[in-house]
């Protein structure tokens, strides 16, 4: 009975072999695109199998039953969207792929909680380095943010007081006008007429 290393290595081999299958003609119409459709043609050279021409998709080239949907180092991908998917995995037998759509708060907590079950993180090369940057880059981000929130706080203690000191000045003003209107009538209460 062959390892599971083994196999591995086979379907390393196999998949070095494997040709890009691609739809008959996709090199004469852009429209028709690099995937794989199979040639239905009564005298389609594909079809048939002819030498010279792109390959058709057969059996041969598929990979080893026991070592089909395992990543390279022989471990079974979890694609993990929350520290829940965690629960009913074993370390030993399956590796995690972190979702592309955590962001970097969720990842790093699920991140802690890997690296504490022993489980092996395959999309992410050093766990501990990449935890340690996205730290400093939050910790970053809240110390830009709180100096905002500081010039904002000053900005408005400043809106404050000049609003403060135009309302004296406006009062000022108010009460110049009504002295010296007052001082008119009493010009015009206490004039003598001649």
């Amino acid at each position: 009975m062959t390892s599971i290393k083994e196999l591995l290595e086979l379907r390393k081999q196999i998949k070095t072999r494997k040709p890009d299958f691609i739809r008959q003609d996709a090199h004469k119409k852009k429209r028709l695109g690099r995937k794989w459709r199979r040639p239905k043609g009564l005298h389609s050279k594909i079809r048939l199998k002819f030498r010279g021409r792109a390959k058709k998709v057969s059996s041969g080239y598929r990979s080893p039953k026991k070592v089909r949907d395992l990543h390279k180092s022989g471990l079974q991908q979890c694609i993990i969207k929350s520290s829940r998917d965690l629960e009913g995995l074993d370390a030993k037998k399956s590796g995690l792929i972190i979702s592309s759509s955590l962001g970097n708060k969720k990842r790093v907590a699920i991140l802690k909680q890997a690296k504490e079950m022993g489980f092996n993180v395959l999309n992410i090369k050093n766990p501990e380095e990449y935890i340690k940057k996205i730290e400093d880059i939050m910790i970053l981000k809240k110390e830009a943010k709180k100096k905002k929130k500081e010039k904002k706080v000053v900005k408005t203690g400043k809106k404050k007081e000049k609003l403060t000191e135009k309302v004296k000045e406006e009062e000022k003003k108010g009460v110049e006008k009504k002295e010296i209107e007052k001082k008119e009538k009493d010009k015009i209460l206490t004039r003598k007429d001649k």
